[in-house]
């Protein structure tokens, strides 16, 4: 079974370890999505950083967060620069994708060891977008 947005992701997961092995470890979150911004903007993607996403509870607006970077207004990037991903990361993604049209998610960890997840929410009420 082929792995949605698998060109995009792959693509995307490419360009998050060229940062890692030129910056390395030790920085703010900040400096890594910047760099990250940049080599997907230079790679002829669509980034958006700080991306507002509402939060609605029975078709009311209560709050609203930030995703990280999203791309091609498909995927939303999690960055983190903590010595390794811990649960409550993962779910912070998945509540980005259940808030969003978006259906894959990528935390990214600019850690001691460069690890991501990859997360997909998927339901009928989303509209699938093309990649590209």
């Amino acid at each position: 079974m082929e792995l949605l947005h698998k060109d995009l992701t792959d693509l995307i997961l490419k360009t998050y370890y060229e940062v890692y092995n030129e910056l390395g470890y030790g920085f703010l979150e900040k400096v890594y999505q910047n760099a990250l911004y940049i080599e997907l903007k230079n790679k002829g993607l669509d980034v958006v950083p700080q991306k507002k996403i509402k939060v609605y509870y029975k078709n009311l607006e209560v709050g609203d967060y930030y995703a990280d970077l999203m791309v091609n207004d498909i995927i939303i990037l999690e960055l983190k620069a903590a010595e390794y991903i811990v649960e409550e990361f993962e779910h912070q993604l998945l509540n980005y994708l259940t808030g969003t049209d978006c259906e894959v998610g990528l935390l990214l960890n600019f850690g001691k060891k460069p690890e991501f997840r990859r997360k997909v929410f998927e339901n009928k009420r989303k509209t699938r977008k093309n990649p590209f």
